[in-house]
């Protein structure tokens, strides 16, 4: 029981986590299997099946822009961030900025309490 509280709760954070983390990491064109790579290189791992609809959301939403590209043996499917996905993105980072700051100044207190 307590476990699946607990992943609930993770679940939970990570979404809005992964999705300002897509908007950053899409600045350079990629796809999913390269984004979840890189992703995991930079110490956080992402299953696929989180990525991909997460993606698709995004893409929906005019936030991201996808290319074929079928050059290669396998095609790829190619993801980008849009001009709107960058206020987006801004804007998210910018309140994930001022959250942040209150969570430390919160621990402070509770350190210093």
């Amino acid at each position: 029981m307590m476990s699946i509280q607990k992943h609930k709760i993770e679940a939970e954070m990570n979404r809005g986590f992964l999705q300002i983390m897509v908007l950053l990491v899409l600045e350079t064109p990629m796809y999913g299997y390269m984004m979840l790579r890189f992703m995991e290189e930079i110490g956080y791992s992402v299953e696929e099946n989180t990525l991909y609809p997460m993606l698709r959301r995004l893409e929906k939403n005019g936030w991201v822009s996808s290319l074929w590209d079928v050059e290669q043996n396998r095609p790829k499917k190619y993801y980008e961030i849009t001009k709107e996905g960058k206020n987006v993105r801004n804007k998210l980072v910018s309140i994930w900025h001022i959250q942040n700051e209150v969570i430390e100044k919160l621990l402070k207190e509770v350190k210093n309490g």
